[in-house]
C-alpha cells in the first residue's frame, strides 16, 4: 500500500506553529513559578468586634531563615533547601498581605531580597552582627557591649554570658499622611542556644531599655513602639515573663541559675570543650546543634550575672510591661469555633496566665517545634487609651507542617510568618 506524502508547510502555517509552541513554553513556565511560589494560605481572625477609630498599621514579623545557616542533617525531612527552591515561597509570604511594616530576621542574600523591596515600593533599613554573614537600622542594639549594672569593672557592668554577636535594630518611622505622628520600631534575633537561658533574659530587657530610650532621646513619648522579632525563648520562658510583666513562676529561677556560667568567647582562660562553639561563624545553629552548655565554668559574683530578683528590678527600672499581639489578640475571641490551638492548649496551661494565647507553634522542623516569635506593643507615654488589635494572620494547623519547615507549597522558611493589624488610637 502506497502513502501520500504530506505537503510541505506553508510559511502561514510555520508561523502558526510557531507560536503554538511558544504559547506551551510561556504557559509551562508560568505554571513552574507558580508552583515554586505557592504557599498555604491562611486566613485573618477577627480579634476585636467593635473596633474604635484610629490609625491601622499591619505589622509583620518573620526569620526568613538564612540560606548561609542551613544544612541538610538540620532539616533531614525538609524538600527546598536551595536558595532556588525557597525564593519564590519568601517573596510571597513578604508581600501577599501587604503589611506596612515588615521585621525580618536572617535576612542573606541582599542581591535578591532588597530589589524585591525595591519592586514592592518598601524602603528598608539593614544591619548585621559582627562577622555575621545574615541580619535584618537606624540604631543599632549590640547587647555583648551593653551594660546592665552601674558600677564595677566593665565586664562586670555587661553582666554577659556569652558573646554572643547578636543584635537589635531601631528606626522611627513617620506616617506619610500624617506629619509629626508614626510609630518606632524594634526588631531582634536573640540568642539560639537553648540553654542559655539567663543571656536571652539580659538581651531582651536591654532590648527593651534601649527602644524607650530612643524614643524619650528622639522627643517621641507620644509615638508607640512595635518589638517584633525572633527571640528564641517560648512563652513559658522567663524572659516572656519579664517582658509581660508577669511574676517569674516556679521553675524559672532554677533555669536562671543553671545558665549562669561564664564561656569562653568571655573568659580566654577557659578552655573550650571543642573548637567549634566558639570559633565558628557566630555561634549560631549552624555552629553547635548541641543542648548542653560546653566550655564555660560557673558564674561568680564579679562576673556581674543578675540575680532573678535584680533582673526583675532590671525590667521594671525600664518601664511598663510589654502586651502581645497575637495572645492578646487571640485571647479576645469568644467564639472558641473560630480561636485555633493555642500554646496553652497544648502544654495545658491556665488561660489566665500570659502567653497561653500565642500561637501553637512560630517554628517546626523535623528537630525542633515551638513558639520563638512575637509582636510586641508599647503604647505611647502618658496615653488615655491603649491600642487594640483588629486581626491576626491564623497561625499555621499542626497537620500542614507536619513534615517539618521548609516544605515545597506550604512556608519556605523553617519560621510561621506572623502578621496583626493593630489599631492606634488618634494622638
Amino acid at each position: 500500500m502506497a502513502s501520500r506524502r504530506p505537503a510541505e508547510p506553508t510559511a502561514e502555517q510555520l508561523a502558526k506553529q510557531e507560536a503554538r509552541r511558544a504559547k506551551r513554553l510561556l504557559l509551562s513556565a508560568q505554571t513552574d513559578v507558580d508552583t515554586k511560589s505557592a504557599i498555604v494560605q491562611r486566613p485573618w481572625i477577627t480579634c476585636s468586634s467593635t473596633p474604635p477609630d484610629g490609625h491601622r498599621v499591619k505589622v509583620l514579623t518573620w526569620n526568613l531563615l538564612a540560606q548561609c545557616l542551613i544544612r541538610r542533617d538540620l532539616f533531614p525531612t525538609s524538600d527546598c533547601l536551595k536558595a532556588k527552591e525557597r525564593e519564590g515561597m519568601t517573596f510571597t509570604e513578604m508581600f501577599t498581605h501587604s503589611p506596612d511594616i515588615m521585621c525580618l530576621q536572617e535576612v542573606d542574600r541582599l542581591e535578591k531580597i532588597l530589589p524585591a523591596l525595591d519592586k514592592a515600593s518598601y524602603s528598608y533599613h539593614y544591619a548585621a552582627g559582627p562577622k555575621k554573614k545574615h541580619g535584618f537600622g537606624d540604631h543599632l542594639v549590640q547587647y555583648d557591649n551593653e551594660f546592665v549594672r552601674d558600677s564595677g569593672e566593665d565586664n562586670a557592668r555587661i553582666g554577659a554570658s556569652f558573646r554572643t554577636k547578636n543584635i537589635g535594630s531601631i528606626v522611627a518611622l513617620q506616617d506619610t499622611n500624617r506629619p509629626g505622628h508614626g510609630v518606632i520600631v524594634a526588631t531582634t534575633h536573640l540568642f539560639w542556644h537553648p540553654r542559655y537561658t539567663y543571656e536571652r533574659a539580659r538581651q531582651a530587657g536591654i532590648l527593651k531599655r534601649a527602644i524607650l530610650r530612643f524614643r524619650s532621646e528622639k522627643g517621641l513619648d507620644h509615638w508607640p513602639c512595635i518589638i517584633s522579632g525572633d527571640f528564641n525563648f517560648a512563652p513559658d520562658d522567663p524572659a516572656y515573663a519579664l517582658l509581660v510583666g508577669e511574676a517569674l513562676y516556679p521553675g524559672h529561677d532554677d533555669l536562671i541559675k543553671l545558665s549562669h556560667v561564664v564561656h569562653s568567647t568571655i573568659d580566654p582562660t577557659v578552655i573550650p570543650a571543642d573548637a567549634s562553639p566558639a570559633t565558628e561563624e557566630d555561634g549560631d545553629e549552624s555552629a553547635d546543634a548541641d543542648k548542653t552548655i560546653t566550655s564555660a565554668r560557673k558564674a561568680v559574683a564579679s562576673d556581674g550575672l543578675l540575680s532573678s530578683l535584680e533582673l526583675q528590678q532590671f525590667y521594671e527600672s525600664t518601664g511598663g510591661p510589654l502586651r502581645s499581639a497575637y495572645d492578646e489578640g487571640l485571647r479576645q475571641i469568644s467564639d472558641s469555633s473560630l480561636k485555633p490551638t493555642t500554646f496553652g492548649d497544648r502544654l495545658n496551661l491556665a488561660p489566665s496566665r500570659l502567653g497561653a494565647f500565642e500561637p501553637q507553634w512560630t517554628s517546626y522542623t523535623h528537630y525542633w517545634k515551638t513558639v520563638l516569635d512575637y509582636i510586641f506593643i508599647i503604647d505611647p507615654k502618658d496615653t488615655t487609651s491603649s491600642s487594640v488589635i483588629s486581626s491576626v494572620l491564623e497561625p499555621h494547623k499542626t497537620e500542614t507542617i507536619a513534615k517539618g519547615l521548609p516544605q515545597l507549597s506550604v512556608c519556605g522558611s523553617d519560621h510561621v510568618s506572623l502578621c496583626t493589624e493593630i489599631i492606634f488610637p488618634q494622638q
